[in-house]
């Protein structure tokens, strides 16, 4: 019993050593599906699986909500208000290098945009 606990702790530490170093900044540069180019910058930090941060933008930063981290994909929420809504946008992504390629859905309407971290 003692030697399954050590192995499950083994393998839980590996699991968190190959996700993906996704903390820090992100800027992405996209059109919409209605046309517009339009610009957000992700700042996001890592606890183990957690994933927070913020999403700013033309329209002013949001929290990142229900954020994870499982390797190399990533997932969040940001609630937005639209004409006196509130909308729920879902990312669901994967890093690949310095470029994190995210689709981002909400409504009906969904979109791939890439985001590349920023170097300071």
């Amino acid at each position: 019993m003692k030697t399954r606990a050590i192995l499950l702790s083994i393998l839980m530490l590996a699991a968190v050593a190959l996700a993906a170093d996704v903390a820090g900044k992100w800027k992405a540069e996209f059109q919409t599906p209605d046309g517009q180019t339009r610009s957000s910058l992700f700042t996001f930090k890592v606890d183990g699986d957690k994933l927070t941060g913020t999403v700013s933008s033309p329209r002013g930063d949001a929290p990142i909500q229900e954020g994870k981290v499982s390797g190399d994909e990533i997932s969040f929420v940001v609630v937005r208000e639209f004409g006196g809504n509130e909308v729920r946008i879902n990312y669901k992504g994967k890093v690949v290098g310095n470029e994190l390629k995210l689709t981002v859905d909400f409504g009906e309407r969904s979109f791939e945009m890439t985001a590349k971290r920023v170097t300071e």
